[in-house]
């Protein structure tokens, strides 16, 4: 097994996360086989708690792991499909201890941090570094690390001791450490020496870099990278500058110009490895179209402009996943992508009557938007702007797409405005818990009073009613699937009791769950594009691959519908079947 560890310094948020991925793709693009472990020094033993505002999103895997955002990178570049102990946190690495001393595992020793959290922590790596994660079923031989906040915080420090006891366990050729560090500008200067103390440290906590990742926000001058690579003891091959580029999708190529590749195969032997003559062909045709798809993203000239409503707007990375799926649906489309940010409670009355400017401004871009998203969330706050948002989509038949939230939203929405149920029934037992008779109940699940992991959480199973083959998003899913898997992470879902009612009267129920009971997709028939789902497509949306529903919405806002779908109608096995993206879509 080879390893590449990826650390930080200097400030945290420098984006090692793109460039472990950009990593873990250039290897990939060799024919290797590749896996990631993300490192977080938090004591929370998953991210399922952590408030979006404060953390970001919250990813989920196959397995209904809630994790943290940067496996969705990892998945996203890599095209793997991880489980939730690639999530190593400080919480699951002292409750496992913790568990094992009260077992008497220690046989009666005096159980402290080296040897045995570090310990614990060096075998959890090892394992999981050799679980399969691709369609290859076999082990990998890289696996990427990477340690999130930077060296010298407290909570992390048990992560490098055992990082140091990894490398100094393994053979020379099969560690390596990318180190990232921040360049900053000051007086038009650029100033290495925050980049020198990062090195220091890293060194004396007893890791050795081999690369330094430079990020800043231009290119770096020649002086800079001489003095970096002088007063940090590496060579000037080592020093990588990693400028702000126009998408990140075009950063693996930026450090492919700056020999990476090369780097890594000399550091870590590669080239001695047995790479098979069909792992090496898919491995160039991945870097094809990579290429192909990504080249060129800052000239594309025609728009389209989308408007996301949601309520965790202070945080950017709170809806990373689905701005993401939204970026690789707009590549795949040729459009740029211009999505505004409208908060759910600027739309609501109350706002007119404390900030009307705040008010007519989010009405103006929902109102000359393309199309219009509501994602998914927890609570009540925000949610009548949402539903004010669905309104606005149906009646003036603007493209729409619901994710979780926004499907139930949808729903209270058609439900008041055209079922003519009243209130308090159209509304959600989450806003609204005064008795079960709501469109949106509890699931019999859901624990009350117990957050952590107790959602609707993982792959699962969507199947498609009969006589609706006229769907625009099945169409994309391929008329000859009878059923879509998809991640799922939610406590609420749609009241059987209305179902009839609702359909009567023209909300299409087109996908449901394998009982038949809960409801997954809606979608309405004599509209350009009004899809909600219960599902979270954004967690299986891949570059090269893009989510169908984000796919057929973007699509729909871009007037290029029609095209995508015959396309996928050609290949007669949906449009996650098409290899070479652009290219057989004819666009």
């Amino acid at each position: 097994m080879k390893y590449v560890l990826v650390s930080g310094g200097v400030i945290s948020g420098v984006g090692k996360g793109i460039i472990a991925s950009s990593a873990g793709l250039l290897l990939k693009t060799m024919g290797l086989k590749v896996s990631s472990i993300k490192i977080d020094p938090y004591l929370n033993v998953d991210a399922g708690t952590m408030n979006p505002r404060e953390h970001g999103e919250v990813y989920v895997l196959d397995d209904g792991g809630e994790v943290d955002l940067d496996l969705g990178n990892y998945e996203r570049y890599l095209n793997i499909t991880l489980t939730r102990e690639n999530n190593i946190t400080l919480g699951k690495i002292y409750s496992k201890v913790i568990e094992q001393e009260r077992r008497g595992d220690y046989l009666g020793k005096t159980v402290q941090v080296v040897p045995h959290v570090t310990g614990c922590i060096e075998e959890w790596i090892e394992r999981v570094a050799k679980i399969p994660v691709d369609d290859t079923a076999e082990e990998p031989d890289v696996c990427i690390i990477e340690l999130g906040g930077t060296i010298g915080d407290i909570e992390g420090m048990p992560f490098v001791e055992a990082l140091t006891e990894l490398r100094r366990n393994c053979h020379r050729d099969d560690f390596m450490q990318i180190h990232v560090s921040y360049i900053p500008v000051v007086h038009k200067e650029q100033k290495t020496k925050p980049t020198q103390m990062a090195i220091k440290a890293v060194r004396s906590a007893g890791l050795v870099p081999d690369l330094i990742a430079c990020r800043c926000e231009k290119p770096l001058e020649q002086a800079t990278i001489d003095k970096i690579a002088r007063f940090c003891q590496v060579s000037v091959q080592h020093v990588l500058a990693v400028r702000d580029m126009p998408s990140t999708y075009q950063v693996p190529i930026l450090l492919s110009e700056q020999n990476l590749v090369p780097l890594m195969t000399s550091t870590l032997q590669l080239d001695k490895l047995r790479i098979t003559p069909a792992l090496s062909k898919k491995g160039n045709e991945i870097w094809e179209t990579w290429r192909n798809l990504t080249v060129g993203l800052e000239h594309l000239h025609e728009n389209v402009e989308i408007v996301l409503v949601g309520k965790y707007l202070e945080q950017p990375d709170s809806y990373l996943s689905v701005t993401k799926s939204l970026e690789h649906a707009a590549m795949r489309c040729r459009r740029k992508l211009i999505i505004k940010y409208v908060d759910a409670e600027h739309l609501e009355p109350a706002t007119l009557k404390t900030d009307a400017a705040a008010y007519y401004k989010a009405r103006h871009d929902m109102s000359t938007a393309k199309g219009i998203l509501v994602p998914g969330g927890f609570g009540g706050r925000g949610t009548e702007g949402m539903i004010a948002a669905a309104n606005w989509a149906r009646e003036n038949k603007v493209p729409y797409l619901g994710i979780c939230l926004g499907m139930q939203v949808a729903v209270i929405e058609f439900a008041r405005n055209v079922c003519e149920v009243p209130q308090p029934e159209a509304s959600s037992f989450e806003f609204d818990s005064g008795d079960e008779d709501r469109v949106i109940i509890s699931m019999p699940e859901h624990h009350q009073g117990k957050l952590g992991g107790t959602m609707r959480l993982g792959l699962r199973s969507t199947v498609w009613q009969p006589e609706t083959e006229w769907s625009k998003l099945r169409a994309l899913y391929g008329l000859q699937n009878e059923s879509v898997n998809e991640r799922h992470r939610h406590r609420y879902e749609v009241n059987p009791a209305y179902i009839d009612r609702l359909q009567a009267k023209g909300l299409t129920f087109v996908g449901k769950d394998e009982t038949g009971v809960r409801m997954e997709v809606i979608e309405l028939k004599d509209h350009p594009w009004f899809v909600a789902v219960q599902f979270h497509p954004e967690y299986l949306s891949r570059v090269l691959e893009p989510s169908k529903p984000y796919l057929g919405f973007i699509a729909a806002a871009a007037g290029m519908l029609g095209e995508i779908t015959r396309a996928a109608q050609r290949e007669g096995r949906g449009v996650n079947g098409l290899v070479n993206g652009v290219d057989k879509l004819g666009l």
